[in-house]
């Protein structure tokens, strides 16, 4: 059995290291792609994990399989693909280390998963199912996506879900408030932030928990509130968490699939359903996924930032 199966993008994100005279930024390539990043944690703490997805046959697509591996991760399930590029994201970043993205993907090789491509044989071996709504703005992807998600529901595998907003691959705002409402209703977990869930319906981060619980038919939620910390919560308890202190911010790319990925990793390590729990149980699912979150916000790129489990079981015993 796998623990976390996940579908989606894998990526190259250019980060600005310096400028140079003419005051262009000089950047560094490192892997990424959201579902990437939320397994390295996983991995990092203990799980086993495997991901479906797409590259490019160029050095990048390359690249990003041999980090897998490195990593630990199985790649059985990614393509690779001749006929397009791999997905390369720009990201600029303010003084506090928040970042904006603009994307080549036109289209990526991400984008060109076909259905019948989906390795559902890991999907049936997993205890979790993990994917985000950047594979559903095109197809085939979309597709494919679709028929993952019910092979594991199918199959009785729990899903879990992080909307990934990012506007810019969109063709319209309404188009992303549709592909996120379709797949709310499918995950039994998710985890979504703060600004998503304005983004949704204009509500608070708790209301919005409550919302999904209520109407959604999700059973754990995680309401990330970027450096503020998370509100979680299920049927029977809720937690506010604040993140520690005392963190050099450099880039927060990754941070909010390190939070999931370190939240799954203790959220399995229960053996027990989402709706059983407890209020102290969820609370330290939380404090270990706050910090190591936000120990990674002080090195670049995400992959390549999720902080040992000895550095944040020390950070947390500060």
């Amino acid at each position: 059995m796998i623990d976390v199966v996940a579908l989606g993008e894998l990526l190259i994100d250019f980060a600005p290291q310096s400028k140079n005279e003419a005051g262009y930024p000089v950047l560094a390539a490192q892997p990424g792609g959201a579902p990437g990043n939320f397994l390295a944690a996983l991995k990092c703490y203990g799980c086993s994990t495997a991901m479906i997805g797409k590259v490019g046959d160029d050095m990048f697509g390359r690249l990003l399989v041999n980090t897998l591996q490195s990593a630990g991760i199985d790649t059985t399930g990614v393509l690779i693909d001749p006929a397009s590029f791999t997905t390369m994201a720009f990201v600029s970043l303010d003084a506090s280390g928040n970042r904006d993205f603009s994307f080549a993907r036109k289209p990526g090789a991400d984008t060109c998963l076909r259905p019948e491509e989906v390795n559902e044989s890991l999907i049936r071996q997993a205890r979790v199912f993990h994917f985000g709504t950047l594979s559903l703005t095109d197809e085939p992807a979309a597709s494919a996506t679709r028929r993952a998600i019910q092979t594991a529901k199918d199959a009785g595998v729990l899903i879990s879900l992080d909307p990934n907003l990012r506007k810019p691959l969109w063709k319209t705002e309404d188009a992303a408030r549709e592909a996120i409402e379709w797949s709310l209703h499918q995950a039994d977990i998710v985890k979504i932030s703060d600004e998503e869930v304005d983004f949704l319906w204009g509500l608070t981060p708790a209301e919005g928990a409550h919302k999904l619980l209520h109407e959604y038919g999700v059973s754990l939620v995680y309401t990330t509130l970027g450096p503020k910390g998370c509100f979680a919560a299920t049927s029977s308890c809720e937690v506010l968490v604040s993140s520690p202190s005392g963190i050099h911010v450099v880039d927060t790319t990754g941070a909010g699939d390190i939070f999931g990925g370190s939240a799954m990793s203790r959220f399995l390590a229960l053996g027990k359903k989402p709706t059983e729990v407890t209020e102290q149980e969820l609370r330290e699912i939380v404090r270990f996924a706050c910090t190591a979150a936000s120990l990674s916000t002080q090195k670049h790129g995400g992959i390549s930032s999720v902080p040992a489990q000895a550095d944040v079981l020390a950070k947390l015993a500060e």
